[in-house]
């Protein structure tokens, strides 16, 4: 009889064991970020991509929109040119010309090579017309023309 307690009692503590056992092996298969953090970390995406989201912005005439992208890929590489440049088309659309121009001298700067030249001609024109609105205007409130 008193074999037979033992045998339950083994049996029992082997049961329980075992359950334990199981249960730590599925919280050693969750990852580790999961048990850290469970609301997953927002990962911006890639400065070309977050660009053509805020292209397709700029020509819906959506400008807070496109900015907020083109200011997420300048985040995300800030020596990416494309953001500049199209940071400097959404400001000029705003009616921001000091921010437009700045923008626009960024994107000349990070320019990477010669075959963005037919782009950077129109840039300077860009930036020589906002320059005479600039001078011409004085001193205004941003967003007026």
């Amino acid at each position: 009889m008193r074999c037979l307690v033992n045998i339950a009692l083994l049996s029992i503590v082997l049961f329980l064991a075992g359950g334990l056992i199981i249960g730590a092996q599925k919280e050693q298969a969750q990852p580790a970020a999961d048990k850290a953090d469970p609301l997953r970390r927002y990962v911006s995406p890639s400065a070309a991509k977050s660009v053509e989201v805020g292209d397709f912005y700029l020509r819906k005439k959506k400008f807070n929109a496109a900015l907020s992208r083109f200011q997420e890929a300048l985040q995300t590489d800030a020596h990416y040119a494309p953001a500049y440049r199209e940071l400097g088309k959404a400001y000029e659309e705003m009616g921001f010309w000091q921010k437009s121009l700045d923008a626009y001298k960024k994107y000349l700067d990070e320019l990477p090579s010669a075959k963005d030249a037919q782009e950077a001609k129109r840039i300077h024109r860009a930036i020589a017309n906002l320059q005479k609105e600039i001078v011409a205007e004085g001193p205004v409130a941003p967003g007026r023309h």
